[in-house]
């Protein structure tokens, strides 16, 4: 089970207690948003998508959307999420689920979007469709293993 993975991986941080698991679903931003009692922004979804052979995975704010110009810009090519299989065989997180956190696939990059940075913390998913937990940007760039920072969405409050 995916969440016993990330459960894992943080219990090694000695941050294991701090995933929050909810009694109902944070599939979506607006349900993990409800869940957490925090405005929907303030969720960092992770998005999948296909490049080259690999995966994208790209952390943005919860109200924001991925800009198609500045995304290829970035990546060099069209956005094409992955389906839901396709987003489980690469990070070993189902849809719902998905986080940057425990993945061993070296075929899988994590990007962080600055549209997360003006929140002191953000809620990732924590590897199921019921859980997240709190990180400061600065935690979920360490503890995801970024990449680094990009600009690729819009739609968010500060554009």
């Amino acid at each position: 089970m995916s969440i016993e993975r990330v459960r894992e991986y943080f219990r090694s941080l000695g941050r294991e207690g701090e995933i929050l698991e909810f009694p109902v679903s944070s599939a979506t931003v607006e349900l993990a948003a409800q869940a957490a009692g925090v405005i929907p922004a303030r969720i960092a979804k992770t998005l999948s998508f296909a490049v080259d052979g690999g995966c994208v995975l790209v952390v943005c704010a919860g109200d924001a959307k991925i800009d198609n110009p500045k995304y290829k810009a970035q990546f060099h090519c069209k956005a094409k999420m992955l389906t839901p299989e396709e987003a489980l065989a690469f990070t070993g997180h189902a849809v719902g689920g998905v986080c940057p956190f425990a993945i061993d696939n070296p075929a899988v990059t994590t990007w962080l979007d600055v549209s997360l940075r003006r929140f002191d913390t953000v809620y990732p998913a924590a590897g199921s469709s019921n859980s997240a937990i709190e990180l400061t940007c600065d935690e979920l760039a360490e503890y995801s293993g970024s990449s680094g920072w990009v600009d690729v969405c819009k739609g968010w409050a500060e554009e």
